[in-house]
């Protein structure tokens, strides 16, 4: 691995929680293998291209890394029906990350209905310059899945593919088609993959309690959520890259996912 920079952004309003600050911190990366970039994962950390990030906020911890036992889960009533209503209807074609016109209409199209409804940032139409740093420039390779509705393409999503299992990094769909809940059938296709592929775990990025786009990754049970649990004191013994932060503290916590 190889970090460029390392940063910590200042205090600001929370995306999630707005009555809340957040503060993140950011590695970017030129080089980087998805073995390196998994134990980041185990340790809490996510991606977006080559930008590697957690939470620093030091009075919040509610960001929570979640991950799925695939094995163990159970799809509730209405998930049982979102598959019965896309399994047929709905195709998945998985690819090398590509952006086409069809690609950047959608992406653009679901950020403006999401800023117009639910308060999200808006973004500047057809940056095709920060989509390709966001999803098309990774230090190793990852998955682009494309869903298409008789022909029409009406979700894609970006999956990291590791050994500890798939990563869902980022999601937008057609919301025309908001009756189909393509967010959940990406969802559930991401734990039917893990299943096929036998990986053990689908891992959901974030969960914030309180947070109306987050609250979608509780319906999915079993969940675990990672935590910290302290092993110690150490001041600089050579530790996981993925706690590559803590070398100079008094203290470092070794993390663990454990049924939410």
């Amino acid at each position: 691995m190889k970090v460029e920079l390392n940063l910590t952004t200042p205090p600001d309003q929370c995306s999630y929680l707005p009555d809340r600050e957040s503060q993140t911190e950011f590695d970017m990366v030129s080089e980087m293998s998805a073995m390196e970039y998994q134990e980041r994962l185990l340790a809490g950390w996510r991606h977006f291209g080559r930008h590697v990030f957690r939470p620093a906020c030091s009075d919040c911890k509610e960001c929570k890394s979640l991950r799925i036992p695939v094995r163990k889960f159970k799809p509730n009533r209405s998930q049982k029906r979102n598959q019965k209503l896309n399994r047929e209807q709905v195709q998945l074609v998985i690819t090398k990350p590509f952006l086409s016109d069809d690609v950047i209409e959608l992406h653009d199209r679901f950020h403006i209905e999401r800023a117009q409804k639910r308060g999200w940032d808006f973004k500047e139409p057809n940056d095709r310059f920060n989509y390709t740093i966001g999803f098309l420039d990774n230090p190793f390779e990852i998955e682009q899945w494309n869903y298409f509705l008789e022909g029409k393409l009406v979700g894609v999503g970006y999956v990291d593919a590791l050994e500890c299992g798939l990563s869902a990094i980022y999601f937008f769909h057609d919301t025309d088609h908001s009756k189909l809940g393509l967010g959940i059938w990406n969802v559930l296709r991401l734990i039917q993959e893990c299943k096929k592929r036998k990986l053990p775990h689908l891992y959901l990025g974030y969960y914030v309690k309180g947070c109306q786009s987050l609250e979608y990754k509780a319906s999915f049970q079993p969940t675990e959520v990672l935590r910290p649990r302290e092993i110690g004191k150490t001041l600089q013994a050579k530790i996981s890259v993925a706690l590559r932060s803590f070398h100079t503290i008094q203290k470092v916590q070794k993390l663990e996912f454990v049924i939410a």
